[in-house]
């Protein structure tokens, strides 16, 4: 017979600091003079530190909603609130890692990640100090001098994020980072990822409708429903880290997960 697993629950209050709170978040956009609400009634948090994959099908408005925390689209109606204060804006407490890397052709490596520090840090010393620091925790010390035309996806990606965890946001957004990489490409990323956010303890909310990323990353999956797109559970995935999708228990969440989002 099949564990009760019964990962849905309403999240209990942690020890950890709730930084992000998101309420009543509304998205509705005006096309051809029709209004199309894409996002209703939103409602989650993140605490300090958490891994958070935000989970549904193609179209539930899961990348709409991240360009709103990022502050690159305005909401229509409701809160966004980091640290006490209400996003509107873009900011360096929240940086985005896209599916697309977004390089810089015409720089290398290690200047590709150093854009972000000019004008922050004076000191061109300690600059390249702290560039280096962020090349080795990617494992792209020896491509430091490469352009991005002279390296693979994954590196790329690596690139993208040693380029916005230099700048130490607090939260980090990511939008299906490793979805156009073939599969153990990707399952290093995940694996990077995971090292990353243990050493550094940034809040990261990623975007995904990958069940077995998610189930792989998340401490909280929020499973959106679409048309339009809300929030309709919150699925609390206490299995140890690492977890290997050949377990049982990975299964399990794994069934549950797909359960859940047929209905």
């Amino acid at each position: 017979m099949k564990p009760k697993l019964a990962p849905v629950y309403k999240v209990k209050p942690e020890a950890r600091q709730t930084i992000l709170s998101i309420k009543n978040l509304r998205k509705v956009f005006r096309t051809n003079g029709s209004f199309l609400t894409v996002l209703d009634d939103v409602h989650f948090y993140a605490k300090s530190g958490e891994m958070i994959c935000i989970f549904g099908r193609s179209g539930c408005g899961k990348s709409t909603l991240l360009k709103i925390l990022a502050g690159f689209l305005p909401l229509s109606s409701g809160t966004v609130i980091l640290n006490d204060k209400p996003v509107t804006t873009p900011g360096p407490d929240r940086c985005v890692v896209f599916q697309e890397d977004t390089l810089f052709p015409w720089l290398t490596v290690k200047e590709n990640i150093a854009f972000g520090l000019r004008g922050r840090i004076k000191d061109k010393k300690a600059i390249w100090e702290e560039v280096e620091h962020f090349l080795s925790l990617v494992g792209l010390s020896e491509f430091r001098d490469y352009l991005p035309r002279e390296i693979s996806g994954g590196m790329k990606q690596r690139v993208a994020l040693a380029r916005v965890l230099i700048l130490k946001p607090q939260v980090l957004l990511m939008d299906e980072p490793f979805a156009s990489l073939d599969a153990q490409t990707r399952e290093e990323m995940q694996n990077l990822l995971l090292s990353l956010w243990k050493k550094l303890s940034n809040t990261v909310l990623f975007v995904t409708h990958d069940v077995n990323e998610a189930i792989t990353l998340a401490d909280r999956i929020l499973l959106m429903d679409k048309s339009p797109g809300r929030i309709r559970d919150e699925i609390r995935v206490n299995l140890p880290r690492p977890r290997k999708k050949e377990k049982s228990e990975f299964h399990f969440f794994s069934s549950e997960l797909y359960e859940r989002l047929r209905e």
